[in-house]
């Protein structure tokens, strides 16, 4: 029998094929089995488990998202605070001020002016 890989997740469809088995296996009047892993218990044990946890997960996703979705928003309401500093910036002591490159801007006299393209002729 190979080995199991445990790092991945089954997928939801033989997971409902296994819940199938354990209803039909309900339905078995006379079932018996000296393996301690197959009997009924065992498998209603293993699945009220695995719907414990599946639970647990889900809760504990939700409350990710909520994270997720609260820090997105603090970081863009710093990000915003920001523009509205150097816009501050900007305004109040101009382009070309050492305040303005303090904050993040390239001053205007540091720009490089666009040059001129030679044109090349092409003889013929």
């Amino acid at each position: 029998m190979p080995t199991q890989d445990t790092t991945r997740r089954l997928s939801r469809q033989i997971i409902i094929q296994d819940t199938t088995s354990l209803h039909g296996l309900q339905t078995i009047n006379n079932y018996t089995t000296t393996r301690a892993d197959a009997t009924e218990d065992a498998l209603q044990t293993a699945y009220q488990k695995m719907l414990t946890l599946q639970q647990v997960e889900n809760e504990k996703l939700t409350l990710y998202r909520a994270a997720t979705d609260a820090a997105r928003l603090a970081e863009w309401e710093f990000h915003n605070a920001v523009l509205a500093i150097k816009e501050v910036v900007r305004g109040q002591y101009g382009s070309d001020s050492d305040q303005a490159q303090a904050v993040g801007f390239k001053k205007k006299s540091d720009r490089k002016r666009p040059a001129r393209k030679k044109s090349v002729a092409i003889a013929s």
